[in-house]
């Protein structure tokens, strides 16, 4: 069970507020993206749901039962891959199942093979390619135990070829292990891509302005987001998010 709710959660710093009543869900086994302007404090909801803040005030539950301000409930993987440089990269995937004691490492060169990193499996971080040490990462979230996975932008960094594979490659692994996940990204066309829904948050105080559902079928093939259907899509969601930055240009 891994079905997330957030409940009128605030969060001010310095006496600026930057979430404000904040509302959404995420049900077992979804694909949930936040899309919003750059500064509309995704990240500072990302800490507040792993524990590394508390909010001022609203609460955070899953599978029911409240996990306000507590760690240890959720697998987060940032913007930067976060491999430990002087482990294998067998011994980065397995770090999760090695701090709560369920260490399977035959699940994990399995998952290994499957990201196609077989033969890489005893070598440091510095061998791999960027999309090879994000894969490698996001493998590691996977084995972890905890049931919902936070995806805090794992692709900016690479460039767009790569990023389009990775969003196949996460894609397929979603679909085969459908572990819930709340994704953030700045690309429209990678939030259409890969989400059953997509939230729009405002300008600061971030609030939920607007949500999607998207009537895409399962799996994505390639040639989607060449389609009518998509670049409409793409145009709605991009006329909201162009309205939130103006909004806070003017305020």
């Amino acid at each position: 069970m891994s079905h997330l709710k957030i409940r009128h959660l605030t969060k001010s710093f310095a006496g600026k507020e930057v979430l404000k009543d904040i509302q959404l869900h995420v049900a077992e086994g979804e694909f949930v993206t936040i899309l919003g302007p750059s500064g509309s404090g995704k990240s500072t909801l990302f800490h507040l749901i792993g524990g590394l803040l508390a909010p001022d005030g609203g609460g955070i539950f899953l599978d029911g039962k409240e996990i306000t301000g507590e760690r240890g409930h959720i697998s987060y993987m940032p913007q930067q891959h976060s491999l430990f440089p002087w482990r294998s990269i067998l011994q980065n995937v397995l770090l999760g199942q090695e701090i709560t004691g369920q260490k399977d490492e035959q699940r994990a060169m399995a998952m290994i093979d499957k990201a196609g990193l077989s033969g890489y499996e005893h070598e440091l971080p510095d061998a791999l390619s960027g999309g090879m040490k994000q894969r490698a990462a996001f493998i590691r979230a996977l084995l972890s135990p905890q049931p919902l996975i936070l995806l805090d932008e794992p692709f900016s960094a690479l460039d767009d070829f790569t990023r389009q594979d990775m969003q196949q490659w996460l894609q397929s692994i979603w679909m085969e292990y459908k572990k819930t996940i709340l994704f953030i990204t700045h690309n429209i066309e990678e939030a259409l891509f890969l989400s059953d829904r997509i939230i729009i948050l405002s300008t600061k105080p971030a609030s939920v302005r607007k949500e999607f559902t998207l009537p895409f079928d399962w799996p994505r093939p390639k040639e989607l987001v060449f389609s009518k259907e998509f670049f409409e899509w793409k145009q709605e969601i991009g006329s909201w998010i162009v309205r939130e930055k103006s909004r806070g240009g003017a305020e």
